[in-house]
């Protein structure tokens, strides 16, 4: 038998995968593992006080977004794979009027976000443990996304991992679902092969229009402001960074925009992740 889980832990043991009968392409999740999983005294307590209000756990629950944030009539956006809320932080304050929903299924990252979040006085962010595609399905509403980010996913290098990617046509189908029309999907990765990989799907989804990278009308923040752990490790190693942003629409009529090129100009952020 398994133990009860605590404040905000997963379920133990192999996590629920949701079956498609769509025909498209899934990533297939492994046994949720962490070798360092221990919170400091200070983010113990922090999280025992702040979680109940400010995360959830993947569940087939759906949310109320407006009931969690208190508010109505406000953007929302989801990042999957917030890591330890650098970019997430730094970003929220310059974005107060958007409703932003961390997932990440790391509890150390999620619980260094939540310090960092108190700390700067960030009201505006809440947090779901879990995977990203099981919470995308399981937990939010169709067409209730202003936006999706996924900044430097795992790119699974090895080819017998693959299968494990997120960026695969049915995400995209699923994360078109959930956008309203106009909503915006913005990708970022320093992988040179994983790139290639995304170039060759941003026409797949019909949903989806490819608006390529930069978009200078597009309606959400896209500067990242400062640099992920993952980013600046990248770019220690000369990695190109590239960048895709889609628009949702409403219907399959809209033409779309060119691949990008395998190799393209990177971009850089504005300022380096400090501690």
């Amino acid at each position: 038998m398994h133990p009860t889980p605590g404040l905000g832990d997963l379920p133990q043991g192999r996590p629920l995968q949701s079956e498609f009968d769509d025909g498209l392409d899934y990533p297939r999740l492994g046994t949720v593992s962490f070798r360092r999983g221990t919170l400091t005294p200070n983010q113990q307590a922090a999280w025992e006080e702040h979680w109940p209000r400010l995360g959830r756990v993947m569940s087939d629950e759906p949310i109320n977004i407006e009931e969690w944030f208190g508010r109505s009539g406000h953007p929302t956006i989801l990042e999957i794979g917030s890591g330890t809320g650098t970019s997430t932080v730094a970003m929220a304050p310059l974005e107060a009027e958007t409703n932003i929903i961390a997932v990440e299924l790391y509890k150390p990252g999620l619980a260094k976000m939540m310090g960092a979040a108190l700390r700067e006085g960030v009201e505006n962010i809440r947090m779901v443990r879990g995977d990203g595609v099981e919470v995308l399905n399981r937990m939010i509403a169709p067409g209730s996304l202003d936006g999706v980010r996924i900044f430097f996913p795992d790119p699974w290098p090895k080819a017998r991992h693959h299968k494990r990617r997120i960026i695969q046509s049915g995400p995209l189908h699923l994360i078109a679902t959930r956008l309203k029309p106009g909503g915006i999907l913005h990708v970022a990765t320093d992988h040179a092969e994983y790139a290639e990989w995304i170039s060759e799907l941003v026409n797949v989804e019909p949903l989806l229009r490819y608006r390529g990278w930069p978009w200078a009308e597009c309606p959400v923040l896209t500067d990242r402001q400062v640099r992920t752990k993952f980013e600046g490790r990248g770019l220690n190693m000369d990695h190109t960074i590239t960048e895709f942003l889609w628009e949702r629409v409403a219907d399959d009529a809209a033409p779309a925009q060119p691949a990008p090129a395998a190799t393209p100009e990177a971009k850089q952020p504005d300022a380096e992740q400090k501690g």
